[in-house]
């Protein structure tokens, strides 16, 4: 399996196409941001980065300075993530993540943060609960954080 940067893939609607099939609602806005070329604008500074295997899609992320939860001392977010149904149950996701960590690591970011619906899903990859909040769409999100050492 391997890690691809979507902004520095040499197939980039190729991608586009896999993530547009996916079966959630929000891939459908994040498809949206990057056909319209706004994903920079909706979520400031930050990437999309997809698992792999071969051609097959298993899992994307955000990691960006922006997601849900409109507050700027909380930055940045693991966002936008899901895994392809068949591929559920093997922790994908947290290939990503841990990904996640190595590039706030490089870059001296003390946390990262990702906000959600789900209980017990993040802290098996060492997310804390924070608290909860009304989110960007008038939800209630549960806001972790994860320390970066």
């Amino acid at each position: 399996m391997e890690i691809i940067d979507y902004f520095k893939s040499n197939k980039p609607g190729y991608w586009l196409s896999e993530i547009k099939k996916s079966d959630w609602q929000a891939a459908e806005t994040l498809a949206r941001f990057i056909e319209e070329k706004t994903f920079h604008d909706n979520l400031g500074e930050g990437t999309l980065l997809l698992l792999a295997d071969s051609d097959k899609l298993v899992s994307f992320l955000t990691f960006a300075e922006k997601d849900c939860i409109d507050d700027e001392r909380l930055s940045p977010w693991v966002g936008f993530v899901y895994t392809v149904p068949e591929y559920r149950g093997h922790r994908y996701a947290g290939r990503l993540i841990s990904r996640c960590g190595e590039i706030a690591a490089e870059k001296e970011i003390p946390k990262i943060y990702v906000c959600t619906d789900h209980v017990g899903l993040y802290e098996k990859y060492g997310f804390s609960y924070i608290e909860s909040r009304i989110d960007i769409y008038g939800g209630n999100s549960r806001v972790y954080f994860k320390p970066i050492s």
